[in-house]
Formats: structure tokens, sequence, C-alpha cells
């Protein structure tokens, strides 16, 4: 059974078990469990239900695994000729959930 699921501005198209990193959930710790309920397609090999936006009665179990810090992005500017540089850096808090059930 595929889902494509709608969570924190970002879409992703899951099947039991994948493992995720997305955006950090807040007051979540290591082992707890997360509905996300903005599913927009089901597929479970037959048939598809698409949602207008979200099917109605649709869920998806995840588990966070893991909450850390994602990988470092280096921010540069630059301008030409002006002696003029900045760098800068940023780690993103992000929650690896696994997905558990999808229920339609």
């Amino acid at each position: 059974m595929k889902a494509t699921i709608q969570t924190q501005g970002r879409q992703f198209t899951v099947e039991e078990g994948d493992i995720l990193k997305i955006n950090q959930f807040t007051d979540t710790e290591p082992g707890s469990t997360v509905d996300i309920e903005d599913v927009l397609m089901v597929h479970d090999g037959k048939e598809a239900k698409f949602g207008a936006p979200i099917v109605e009665g649709a869920k998806v179990t995840a588990t966070v695994l893991e909450s850390k810090k994602d990988k470092k992005v280096i921010v540069f500017k630059k301008k030409r000729r002006k002696g003029y540089t900045r760098r800068k850096g940023h780690r993103q808090q992000v929650s690896v959930i696994k997905i558990e059930s999808i229920q339609s």
C-alpha cells in the first residue's frame, strides 16, 4: 500500500517500512508515535483514492526513531571587487521517522 502525505509543507510518497528525514516534530521524543492525517492519495495495488485535497478517514502512523541535526549548509555571499565576503553555516533540526501503517 502506498500513500502520498503532506507534512510541514512538503509532500512524500511512502510505503510501510520507509524511513524519512523530515523537519523536526515539536514535543516528540525517540520512540513516540506520530499520526499524519494530511493524506493526499492512497493506492492499495488495485485502485487509487484521491482527495480533494485530503482523503477522508485516511491516516499514516509513524514512529520517531531519532531527533538530530542535519548536515551543515554553507551560505556564502560575495561582492566582487569590493572586499565583501560573508560565510555562514546552518544545521537544520530533523526527525528520522519510520512509517508503521497506512490506513485508508
